[in-house]
């Protein structure tokens, strides 16, 4: 949940922006150290595992906010969420493992942060690790859990989760039928909404809209994070070297991580993931065996499947992926059914029948073209343009995923048919289709899989 915020900000470092300008940074990081004193750790694989964590805080949110989003009485002072981010060696991708907070689990030896007194390894659920030994606790218990090494912490709250949902003007999520949640407040009728701040943080907050609570919970987040990313990454701030800097600070603010995490990662990341897309990213929940494990003690917990599980952290620690990427010729899976996309072909070349290729080709795929393309006013495009109406926003990515290295044109007041305007970089049209509702064995979906349909 909150950590889409310390996701966001990686995200954003994909401008390559300057150490000049992202001077002074680490001063707005909050430092901790949940690596102290830690022997026998898991070996280190390749890539870069970040374990983002949620917290409950919420002393910087002000009186009235509390109030109109449901975030009265105290805190618990543990996760609402945990997430194990794994960046790829070569940081074309990354992969979002979600750990259900009530799932089982084992604590190793440890010292209770509050009051001092030496704990043998005993069981509980996996968000209450925090509370009982913080951010160090946190970081054993997982590590035990997966045998995967963290090599980052990132610690978000709702304060920090609202800044960056409001800093990239909001997040753009549907869903099929009303989502009400008494507790967070939340009531969203079905269709399509642009969340900002306070109201992101009931959509990922609520836990009561349905039977399946926390793991229907967990895809909301999901889907909301590849929604934040889709927003980040095409976001005029990544744009504007002073405006990133000015936003990032701002977020920042609200962040705790450890020390070895600052500007010079920000910028290794960002210079890496420049070509950053939610088609880029993986999302998963780790799957579930027994519903309700009772444990004297603790209460009803969530027991891991530990074959199917064991297949997840297996690939973080080989930094595979955790499905196997479509084959080059595969069709590509876009959120618009292309039977759905009016589309008028226009000629930008010199080429003689480009224009009538190109339209049999899109129409081949699936597309309602309008079978008369023309010529454009221009016969000299290079590189081939999407051109759409800014309300037919989601028509024009599914358009340009059929058309790689295709540019997008906003065009005010074009209605709702699409254009496209050949040119001479034109070599084929990119097989698509719908998205599936249904995920794989492992649930795992594809970043690009989880926009509005």
């Amino acid at each position: 949940m909150r950590t889409v915020t310390a996701l966001s900000v990686v995200v954003l470092a994909s401008a390559g922006i300057g150490h000049a300008l992202l001077s002074g940074l680490d001063d707005d990081i909050a430092r901790v150290d949940p690596f102290r004193d830690m022997k026998n750790r898991p070996r280190a694989g390749h890539g870069m595992n970040i374990l983002l964590v949620g917290t409950d805080g919420r002393d910087s949110v002000g009186k009235e906010e509390r109030e109109r989003y449901r975030l009265g009485g105290a805190p618990c002072h543990c996760t609402d969420t945990i997430m194990i981010v794994h960046i790829s060696e070569d940081r074309d991708r990354a992969s979002v493992v979600s750990l259900p907070r009530d799932s089982y689990a084992e604590t190793p030896p440890h010292t209770d942060r509050v009051s001092g007194k030496q704990h043998k390894g005993h069981p509980l659920k996996l968000n209450a690790a925090y509370a009982e030994g913080g951010p160090q606790l946190t970081v054993r218990t997982v590590e035990k859990m997966t045998r995967v090494k963290i090599d980052h912490y990132l610690e978000v709250d709702f304060t920090s989760f609202m800044k960056t949902v409001d800093v990239v003007g909001g997040v753009e999520i549907c869903t099929d039928q009303r989502l009400k949640d008494r507790q967070t407040g939340l009531d969203l009728p079905a269709g399509r909404h642009t969340l900002k701040g306070g109201e992101a943080l009931q959509y990922v907050r609520a836990r009561h809209v349905d039977g399946a609570s926390d793991l229907s919970r967990m895809r909301r987040q999901q889907q909301f994070l590849a929604a934040l990313v889709d927003r980040a990454t095409s976001s005029g701030i990544l744009l504007n070297p002073m405006r990133f800097r000015d936003v990032t600070r701002s977020v920042l603010g609200s962040v705790r991580a450890d020390e070895g995490f600052g500007t010079g990662e920000l910028l290794d990341l960002g210079r890496a993931m420049r070509n950053f897309s939610p088609s880029s990213s993986e999302f998963t929940t780790v799957p579930v065996a027994t519903m309700g494990y009772a444990v004297k003690g603790v209460g009803s917990t969530l027991k891991w499947d530990t074959d199917k599980a064991e297949h997840i952290f297996d690939a973080l620690r080989r930094d595979q992926p955790l499905s196997p990427r479509p084959a080059p010729d595969a069709a590509r899976r876009v959120p618009v059914d292309p039977r759905q996309i009016r589309v008028q072909v226009e000629n930008g070349t010199r080429t003689p029948g480009l224009g009538r290729r190109v339209d049999a080709a899109l129409s081949a795929t699936g597309f309602a073209t309008t079978k008369a393309p023309v010529n454009a006013d221009r016969q000299d495009v290079r590189r081939t343009v999407v051109a759409y109406d800014p309300r037919w926003d989601r028509s024009a990515r599914s358009l340009a995923t059929a058309l790689p290295g295709s540019e997008l044109r906003a065009v005010k007041d074009q209605g709702a048919t699409l254009k496209v305007i050949a040119g001479t970089d034109f070599e084929k049209v990119q097989k698509v289709r719908a998205q599936d509702p249904g995920q794989g064995e492992l649930g795992v979906v594809r970043g690009d899989e989880v926009s509005c349909s």
